[in-house]
């Protein structure tokens, strides 16, 4: 058995003001694509950061919302390696 892979390293917190509708309309945006207003203002930093050619390569990639993947089953016959049975006309 392989133990389990080291925590990831704390993030980085940091207080930011903004102009109250500028955070609205921030906050609107977030709502809409199914982001919280923090998860929106990293997605914008990274991909400015991105288009900017400033993005390091250390970065760790965002972070996905709700529960980890599950693992893939090892042998033949798992739920990802079924063939998925025809209900069409033939």
């Amino acid at each position: 058995m392989t133990p389990p892979p080291p925590p990831p390293p704390p993030r980085k917190q940091v207080l930011l003001r903004l102009d109250p509708a500028v955070y609205d309309a921030l906050a609107r945006w977030a709502s809409d694509e199914l982001r919280s207003a923090n998860a929106q203002i990293e997605f914008l930093l990274r991909r400015a950061l991105t288009e900017a050619g400033r993005l390091p390569g250390a970065a760790a990639p965002i972070r996905r919302r709700g529960r980890p993947p599950k693992a893939e089953p090892d042998g033949p016959g798992g739920p990802d390696t079924e063939e998925p049975t025809g209900g069409g006309a033939g």
